[in-house]
């Protein structure tokens, strides 16, 4: 089997205005970005504006294990798949950040036959959105600091001060710093950090905002800190908000790229899915739900963290609703959740346990799968399961995973092939999700805005992973008291935690039972429009692994890129 990268290279792409014109955009929708990407123009809402909607399907996950379940897989293969049973579909994803593709994870373009093109395009710059927003949010730190030095007319208290510096790529010694050294003439000494660029609230602004004139309104909105009085201080206070909305003027239009089976897909902005809300922008998705008999998109990490996100914070935002969701799961995955084997840093895995045949760890480890689909029911949305298969993968240990998942309210249970056949691979997982999507919505959020903070925090905490109960720190009890001072006391909340569990730690495997939930601190995102607690150890700034993936990356004689992923 050839790598993802020698398969992306080796398929014939078409002009990306072809895949525009197969789904009904016009030349004058598209800014092209050479032959095989594009920009379309926000122009386009206006004219697709009475057309009714597709239908909407979001992707998640069972709690991730480093074996990799392959979520951005069945979704692109999904949506290929559903073009097969001739459904016109349209995928809509996220930028990966360069943190994660020169460090832990990879390229994230999906895999084997299943893949956004250009590959290489997809995983680095792109058109250059991530930068874009890199460059807005560290306008808006240097303005702060000038401001500062300049004689704080805005009474700023430096101690107060939640804005950090960001930068796309996986870098811990960053995390905690001093600026200011060196003199009067070079700023006022303080302590900050930076944060990796697809944590930045500017870049879950893109993802939140429907138009030129509300992102505009959501940077004003921004808070870097507070007066010594209490007052929050807004990028509007410190007149940058306008020349951060000039850096974003092409961000905000979403990338079409096209998929090996050329189907079309929405690449549009990166923000993490255990820091901020984990998915792509509501602009594709607005887009590609008028021109599309289907939209399938993707939720960061688990169902706990991004699919939560997607329900509770994007939907509110979007006024779309979704009609399925797919659960994607692994036999090896669900396996080693029930304590079938280890995977330890450093040494991985004792790849004999990991391939021999474990019904019993398997339905033990179905307990988080359990727990993943009572989260999405509970906001009345069916679920169909992809179990992505695996070569060593028994039918005794796929029959007791489709037995756990239907008994736990699952529409149905299908095994997934689209990594090695593409969208034919696919088709009765189309067809179950297609079965499932014509069900009547019953749809509906798991608390409402005007609760207390603390109250929506302690439900998303005990309802959606399963905790006794919630323990706010002193310095996270003190930001309740203030954000509700400031008005921001009827935001969503973005709970900011560990991906490896469906607890706080990442120890804790399975389905965890009788934990508390320690809230550290919360910070305030007012405008993406959320609050973001964070819970344990949660840290905004990833660091890179001994050997990064980066390693595998370079040029060839030919100049073709080589070993991204």
């Amino acid at each position: 089997m050839k790598s993802d990268i020698e398969i992306a290279q080796a398929a014939k792409m078409r002009h990306i205005s072809e895949i525009a014109e197969s789904v009904g955009l016009e030349e004058d929708d598209l800014e092209l970005y050479g032959n095989y990407k594009a920009k379309v123009d926000l122009s386009v809402l206006d004219r697709i504006s009475g057309r009714p909607n597709g239908k909407y399907i979001d992707v998640t996950a069972i709690t991730p294990t480093p074996l990799g379940e392959g979520k951005t897989v069945t979704t692109i293969g999904l949506a290929m798949a559903l073009e097969k049973i001739g459904k016109k579909t349209i995928t809509c994803i996220r930028q990966p950040s360069l943190g994660p593709v020169f460090g832990i994870k990879g390229g994230a373009a999906g895999g084997g036959y299943s893949q956004v093109l250009p590959m290489e395009d997809f995983n680095l710059h792109l058109t250059g959105d991530i930068h874009a927003v890199g460059i807005a949010h560290n306008l808006l730190a240097a303005f702060l600091d000038t401001h500062l030095m300049k004689g704080n007319d805005l009474g700023i208290d430096p101690f107060s001060i939640t804005l950090n510096r960001v930068v796309d790529v996986s870098d811990r010694v960053l995390r905690n710093i001093v600026v200011g050294l060196g003199g009067r003439l070079n700023g006022l000494p303080r302590e900050t950090g930076y944060d990796i660029t697809v944590a930045s609230e500017v870049m879950a602004i893109l993802a939140l905002t429907t138009g030129l004139k509300d992102i505009r309104e959501r940077l004003a909105r921004m808070t870097v800190g507070s007066t010594y009085d209490g007052k929050p201080v807004t990028a509007e206070d410190l007149k940058c908000a306008g020349a951060m909305a000039v850096l974003l003027k092409d961000a905000i239009k979403p990338n079409l790229l096209q998929t090996l089976e050329h189907t079309p897909c929405f690449v549009h902005a990166g923000p993490f899915a255990n820091i901020a809300h984990g998915n792509s922008s509501i602009l594709a998705d607005q887009i590609a739900i008028k021109f599309g008999e289907y939209v399938v998109t993707e939720s960061g990490f688990g169902a706990d963290i991004g699919a939560e996100k997607f329900l509770n914070i994007k939907c509110r935002y979007s006024g779309l609703t979704p009609d399925a969701a797919v659960i994607v799961a692994t036999v090896r995955a669900l396996k080693m959740h029930g304590g079938g084997f280890e995977f330890i840093p450093g040494q991985g895995v004792d790849k004999k346990l990991m391939n021999t045949p474990n019904v019993e760890a398997v339905a033990k480890g179905c307990e988080n799968l359990e727990k993943m689909i009572e989260n999405m029911k509970m906001h009345g949305v069916p679920v169909v399961v992809a179990i992505n298969h695996f070569e060593a993968d028994s039918e005794e240990e796929i029959e007791a995973i489709r037995e756990k998942a239907k008994s736990a309210g699952a529409e149905d249970a299908v095994v997934s092939k689209v990594w090695l056949e593409g969208g034919d691979g696919g088709t009765q997982l189309a067809e179950a999700v297609d079965r499932a999507a014509q069900k009547p919505s019953e749809f509906k959020f798991l608390y409402p805005l005007e609760w207390p903070i603390d109250k929506k925090i302690e439900t998303i905490a005990t309802k959606i992973y399963g905790a006794d109960g919630v323990d706010f720190l002193p310095a996270a009890q003190e930001k309740i008291d203030l954000y509700t001072k400031q008005g921001y006391g009827d935001l969503p909340i973005c709970m900011a935690k560990t991906h490896l569990s469906l607890s706080h730690d990442p120890s804790l495997k399975g389905r965890p039972r009788g934990f508390t939930v320690p809230i550290r601190d919360i910070r305030a995102s007012a405008g993406a429009g959320f609050l973001y607690p964070l819970l344990g150890e949660m840290r905004t700034m990833p660091g890179l692994p001994k050997v990064p993936a980066g390693t595998n990356v370079d040029l060839d004689d030919d100049g073709n890129i080589v070993g991204l992923f």
